[in-house]
């Protein structure tokens, strides 16, 4: 795992200060991942930094690069920048390239300076965004999945927090404070492999297997997870398996016209509860677990009635500590670009450490 730290965010590149003109006019927020692409400004003299009047999306397959949608998004928006800081769902080679998993296009910082005209362009990964919105998000932004009170961010002088959640993929980040200072670890813990708790876990590794090879956490916790899943379930069942998307599987789900979508959902928040926990024991994230990413408001209803928090506690020996681990949901809108505009403040030298 690599750690990103604020220290990332200081006020000097390559030994160059910035100038103070520089620090004061608003920055260029990216929110960047499989399908979509959210474009923001942020004003880091507010207390709250994300402009949200400013924010636009749009479909990552309209553009053949993501230079060509900030061209977009400022000829849409009548706004500019001298400045980005981009939350690309990918791991970010060296801080300067990044491969965007589930999407086309590769971004490097160094190239969209140029191509752009900005002063500077910064990439972070999009869980570290994740990650960092939990400093700005306000207790009607949060609700509990499960049992427990809501943590407060700074409360002690040492924290640490998970962040993960469904989307087009499965997004893992941790959250640390220390000596006064909020860090980020970013990893890639959704291609961790698919632990098995149950009979009919192992009955879906085995299926799953047989299609994929090595099968990741990934592969059964995102939007096209549900697909796979279904597809396991069906097998498993000897029931014949429709044609559908993931948004055909939840919308049966929901509606109750297919018991077998409604299985797949069920199961679905189950293995996602048990790869929480396990994430809670591998980073030590024992103050809690937030909850996030763009299938997380589908799930919600089926995670807090089904064995989503079960499954979270059941760690066999450590069954009493994760009793005590909160699970959150951040319910704001726009978590990532709110991230990304914590990183700005950062990045301006605003402090993000609440009073305790």
């Amino acid at each position: 795992m690599r750690q990103a730290c604020p220290d990332h965010f200081n006020k000097k590149r390559d030994g160059i200060p910035m100038s103070a003109s520089s620090q004061a006019a608003p920055t260029l927020l990216a929110d960047l991942g499989g399908t979509n692409v959210r474009f923001a400004l942020a004003d880091t003299t507010r207390p709250d930094p994300l402009l949200t009047d400013s924010i636009r999306r749009y479909r990552v397959k309209d553009f053949s690069s993501l230079a060509e949608a900030i061209r977009q998004y400022f000829a849409d928006s009548g706004h500019t920048a001298r400045r980005a800081i981009i939350a690309a769902a990918g791991r970010i080679a060296d801080g300067q390239t990044v491969h965007i998993t589930n999407n086309p296009w590769t971004v490097s910082a160094r190239e969209l300076e140029t191509e752009l005209g900005m002063e500077r362009v910064h990439l972070v990964n999009d869980f570290a965004a994740q990650a960092m919105a939990v400093t700005l998000l306000k207790p009607g932004d949060l609700s509990l999945v499960g049992p427990g009170t809501l943590p407060r961010l700074g409360s002690r002088p040492t924290q640490t927090f998970v962040v993960t959640g469904p989307g087009t993929g499965l997004g893992v980040a941790g959250l640390l404070l220390r000596e006064g200072r909020w860090m980020v670890l970013e990893t890639e813990g959704g291609h961790a492999g698919f632990a098995a708790h149950t009979a009919e876990d192992v009955a879906i590794l085995m299926r799953l297997n047989a299609r994929f090879g090595r099968v990741s956490n990934e592969r059964m916790i995102c939007g096209n997870g549900l697909v796979n899943l279904y597809l396991a379930l069906a097998d498993i069942t000897g029931q014949p398996a429709a044609d559908y998307t993931p948004e055909d599987i939840t919308a049966r789900a929901v509606d109750g016209s297919d018991p077998l979508c409604v299985r797949t959902v069920k199961t679905l928040t189950g293995i996602f509860g048990s790869v929480a926990g396990d994430l809670v024991l591998t980073l030590g994230g024992w103050d809690g677990v937030f909850l996030t990413g763009g299938v997380l408001p589908t799930l919600l209803p089926w995670m807090r009635e089904g064995d989503f928090r079960e499954r979270f506690e059941a760690k066999g020996r450590f069954r009493e500590t994760m009793e005590q681990v909160p699970t959150i949901a951040m319910q704001h809108a726009e978590t990532g670009l709110l991230g990304v505009a914590a990183l700005a403040m950062i990045d301006a030298g605003k402090p993000l450490l609440p009073p305790v």
